[in-house]
């Protein structure tokens, strides 16, 4: 696996060319397995747990074989569980796909048929849907599933236990008998091995990836929610409130690297970065001085960060997240060992919850909420620190030759002056950014709803209500959890009170919803 390289893949050079602007440089385990499989043309079941990469793993072989025709004939079909999966496919499909000419859309429940109708009629290469909304569109003739050369059941098992099961064969008998198949599930329950005995070809490969499991319980995981643009300034931050002795920031691309490390040093950090650009002399020298202290911060890529072996490492912080689990399961675990306590800290978009909710569910771990620090909190901190530093000076006799020259001083200023203007000297020297941007953060509270998931409730449909019927904005509000028939949804301290008053009773997802400050935790 350690030697396995996109380019050793087969893949086209479009195709690798969205996957280098994408940042990946080298595939996981299940896209290293399955994709020379797919591009020979077998039928393939990937089983594999949820944030492995499965998405690219069938997403690169479709549009590798891509090749535009006229007409409008649907290319590949690949089936979802649910909507928020359907769109996340979608996206995904259309950075692999950027420079493929590929017509992707997404199609489901909750969102009107006619705008999904008129897109399909102006032409489809890949549909990425529901069962349910697949299904209802076939039966109306709208969608011809009959030339396809690929079909995908993603998160089978989840489909299964959603009930979609016969939804799935009618659509698959809707299918090109002469297609690629290609099935992912987590598990293999009896229905799903029926299923793929019935409608796989009988050499179809089965690839399994092993469950990669949390070794790493000595290491406290946190998040902070960001903007983009706040991004390096929540890093900054970060840094200067904490003050640790030994850092690895990862990053996604080289390129990132490189930019990250430029604007680091600017602010005065001290630190160098690594990735696979780099020749081996360059990496050992900047392992060595990593190691020796020299340099506090070192930023890497995934593929750079394999040969770091340094102990007393206190923090990994995630400036970018992963492409997949086992990656970010490696990366925390650079951090608490030899039983020794570690911290973790990931950065992230509220575009990138999702991801970070599958890291938490597989893992079965906590990854804390943290408020981005403000700067009072940073001059607290430093303070503190000096003051620790000062006392620590005072208990011994080396600055005791600076005396005569606090002396001088004493004839012109009051030394309780002179010794406030040193620790703003001080401050300013270590404290890396010009902090201005960010604004303190309220604390969250936790709301109940009687809407959930039945009720066909998304994240957007939310938002939107709480925009509308309260003028709360996307920024106030934190994570949201739709269950069957619940939501919990955090929510800023200063708008709670607003959505409960403006919110409760109101219609939404078609019920009158009951909103509520909640006692419990999911």
């Amino acid at each position: 696996m350690e030697d396995v390289k996109f380019t050793s893949l087969g893949l086209k050079e479009n195709i690798m060319k969205a996957i280098d602007d994408m940042g990946f440089e080298e595939p996981s385990h299940i896209q290293s397995e399955i994709i020379p499989i797919l591009l020979d043309g077998h039928d393939a079941i990937g089983q594999a747990q949820t944030g492995t990469g499965k998405t690219l793993a069938f997403g690169a072989p479709i549009l590798n074989s891509f090749v535009k025709t006229k007409g409008r004939m649907i290319d590949s079909i690949i089936l979802t569980p649910t909507r928020e999966l359907a769109i996340q496919v979608n996206d995904e499909l259309n950075r692999i796909g950027k420079y493929s000419n590929a017509n992707i859309i997404p199609v489901y429940g909750g969102q009107p048929i006619e705008r999904q109708i008129f897109a399909l009629k102006k032409g489809v290469d890949v549909v990425v849907g529901t069962p349910g909304r697949v299904l209802d569109l076939i039966r109306r003739k709208l969608l011809d599933l009959s030339q396809i050369h690929f079909l995908v059941l993603d998160e089978a098992d989840e489909m299964l236990n959603m009930g979609f099961i016969d939804d799935i064969e009618d659509i698959i008998k809707n299918c090109s008998e002469v297609r690629q198949t290609m099935l992912f599930s987590a598990t293999m329950p009896n229905e799903i091995k029926k299923l793929s005995r019935k409608y796989m070809k009988a050499d179809a490969k089965h690839i399994t990836i092993a469950r990669s499991t949390m070794t790493v319980s000595t290491v406290s995981q946190f998040y902070y929610e960001v903007k983009q643009k706040d991004r390096f300034e929540t890093l900054c931050r970060i840094l200067d409130i904490d003050d640790p002795s030994s850092v690895i920031i990862f990053c996604k691309t080289k390129k990132g690297v490189d930019e990250l490390v430029e604007k680091m040093q600017s602010r005065g950090y001290n630190v160098e970065g690594m990735h696979g650009d780099m020749n081996q002399n360059q990496r050992i020298n900047t392992l060595r001085k990593f190691r020796e202290k020299s340099i506090e911060f070192l930023a890497a890529t995934d593929v750079a960060a394999r040969g770091i072996d340094v102990e007393n490492v206190s923090h990994v912080i995630n400036y970018d997240l992963p492409q997949d689990l086992e990656t970010y399961v490696h990366r925390i675990g650079r951090t608490g060992r030899a039983n020794k306590e570690g911290t973790a800290y990931t950065l992230v978009t509220p575009r990138e919850y999702m991801t970070l909710k599958q890291i938490e569910k597989i893992t079965k771990g906590k990854i804390k909420r943290k408020e981005i620090p403000s700067i009072d909190d940073i001059f607290t901190a430093r303070y503190r620190n000096m003051l620790s530093r000062v006392k620590e000076t005072l208990e011994n006799d080396t600055y005791k030759k600076f005396v005569p020259l606090a002396t001088d001083l004493d004839d012109e200023y009051n030394l309780v002056d002179v010794a406030a203007a040193l620790m703003h000297m001080v401050y300013t020297n270590e404290t890396g950014y010009d902090y201005k941007d960010i604004d303190s953060s309220s604390s969250f509270v936790r709301l109940f709803m009687t809407v959930g998931r039945m009720d066909d409730l998304t994240p957007k449909i939310l938002l939107q209500f709480f925009n509308t019927k309260a003028n709360v904005n996307r920024e106030d509000v934190g994570d949201i959890d739709i269950l069957n028939k619940f939501t919990f949804v955090d929510v800023r301290e200063k708008v709670a009170g607003e959505i409960i008053e403006k919110c409760r009773g109101k219609r939404l997802s078609g019920r009158n919803v009951k909103v509520e400050i909640s006692d419990k935790k999911k």
